[in-house]
């Protein structure tokens, strides 16, 4: 089978690392081997059944059941697996979107749709994000002594979302890291509580902690973390350097 060509620009425009989109890629590539196309099963709707076959629990795990899956995993079953459905996830999101832009671009009767300019405020807020994503995976420890990534170079999928930054702490405590350009609202703590709380389940540890970080935070979002031990509020400061241009 064979990975749509254009799906290596797409995890570039991602800002991963050249050697996570070459893992993004090999991972496809072997799920196709093993369940064929899966463009065509994204037409068919035919991804739950996928991703229910690379879904492996700690209870799983810890019970001793075999591989549900068609893909040979070399060591431990549930992290092997956990990758492959991230991996899915991700490539899945990438056919939705292209699929839509698609669509906008066919002849149609109706009022053609106005595209985004460059500098549209949502899209330099996305953009900003991925730089604050990337750059924060190469210095992770910035954010907290001690700190450690374990996603594997790329957001971990969960039932709610994508986590930003999956790592763990000095203490070997799985830490959600979510990321907010500008001012983080009441909705942002919503998320991380909800990544925590799937993220626990998958793990089966209510011993979850979040960061959140963002330049700024609300009033209400910062009450709110008051009353959540787990969760910490990180705000983030912007550092222009100058060069000459010769």
């Amino acid at each position: 089978m064979q990975v749509r060509e254009d799906y290596p620009a797409w995890l570039q425009a991602q800002a991963y690392a050249d050697n996570t989109c070459q893992a993004q890629i090999q991972r496809i590539r072997k799920v196709e081997d093993a369940y064929g196309d899966l463009a065509q099963r994204q037409i068919d709707q035919g991804y739950d059944v996928l991703i229910g076959e690379l879904t492996y629990s700690l209870a799983d795990e810890r019970s001793g059941k075999p591989n549900p899956s068609r893909i040979r995993i070399e060591g431990n079953i549930r992290n092997g697996l956990q990758s492959y459905k991230s991996a899915v996830v991700r490539y899945r999101t990438f056919l939705t979107q292209t699929r839509e832009a698609s669509v906008i671009l066919e002849p149609s009767p109706m009022p053609a749709i106005r595209p985004v300019p460059a500098d549209d405020p949502l899209l330099q807020k996305f953009s900003l994000e991925r730089d604050m994503q990337a750059s924060l995976r190469r210095h992770v420890g910035f954010l907290e002594e001690g700190l450690r990534v374990v996603d594997d170079g790329a957001e971990r999928s969960v039932e709610t979302g994508f986590i930003d930054i999956t790592c763990r702490d000095r203490d070997d405590r799985l830490v959600v890291v979510e990321l907010k350009a500008g001012t983080a609202d009441n909705r942002a703590i919503g998320q991380i509580l909800g990544y925590m709380g799937d993220l626990g389940r998958e793990e089966n540890s209510n011993d979850i902690r979040g960061l959140l970080v963002a330049h700024a935070f609300d009033k209400r979002t910062r009450s709110a973390a008051r009353m959540l031990p787990n969760v910490t509020l990180v705000r983030y400061a912007l550092r222009f350097a100058f060069e000459v241009e010769e």
